[in-house]
């Protein structure tokens, strides 16, 4: 690297590179815990739980001010994540990041992850976003994983951005109704209806 370019510290590395990706149709990039993380869009499965959780958050939403949002990134201090669906104001353009390129991580109120098979992408969505969500003083983040025992949903609040963690926990076995407790979403259902049956 020659002597006059000041060397990038990793985080901007890894903000100047995902920016500058151009990936497939079908695949997304998100920067999750110091790496670039390159995941393709979910099986027909997953599919039809956001679509049917989606349905759902928009009925839920119909008369508020915010909107269910899929398929963009959420951006806090160079990491960025494309979760599943998130809520966010519907009136976007005072959260959007001066680039373009996504919602600020202080206006989203929930994070939906599902899920994907494989090690690398339950640890990604249990562990990795789990802190990096809490990181960012994302209020609540729920999860649908069909991969731990037969199918749970857990929803989390109460975040600890300093410790990285969430310190409410509500940890359900699907065909068990479970409701969001605060924000925009408070009182939403999460039921068999969205997410199935318990799996055998």
């Amino acid at each position: 690297m020659p002597e006059d370019m000041p060397s990038l510290g990793l985080d901007e590395a890894l903000w100047q590179a995902w920016k500058s990706l151009e990936l497939p149709e079908g695949f997304h990039a998100e920067i999750v815990e110091g790496f670039i993380e390159v995941s393709p869009t979910g099986r027909a499965g997953h599919a039809r739980v956001i679509n049917r959780l989606r349905r759902a958050l928009e009925r839920h939403l119909e008369s508020s001010e915010y909107a269910v949002h899929h398929d963009w990134n959420v951006i806090h201090e160079r990491k960025a994540w494309v979760p599943d669906l998130f809520v966010a104001p519907e009136d976007d353009e005072e959260f959007l990041t001066e680039d373009g390129l996504g919602f600020t991580a202080s206006a989203v109120k929930l994070v939906v992850e599902v899920v994907s098979p494989g090690h690398e992408n339950q640890q990604r969505d249990r562990a990795r976003k789990r802190r990096a969500y809490a990181r960012a003083g994302i209020p609540v983040y729920v999860l649908i994983d069909d991969y731990d025992n037969h199918g749970t949903v857990t929803v989390l609040t109460s975040p600890s951005p300093g410790e990285e963690t969430y310190a409410a926990a509500i940890r359900v076995p699907y065909g068990t109704e479970v409701q969001i407790p605060e924000g925009p979403v408070k009182g939403f259902a999460l039921t068999e209806a969205i997410t199935g049956p318990r799996l055998t």
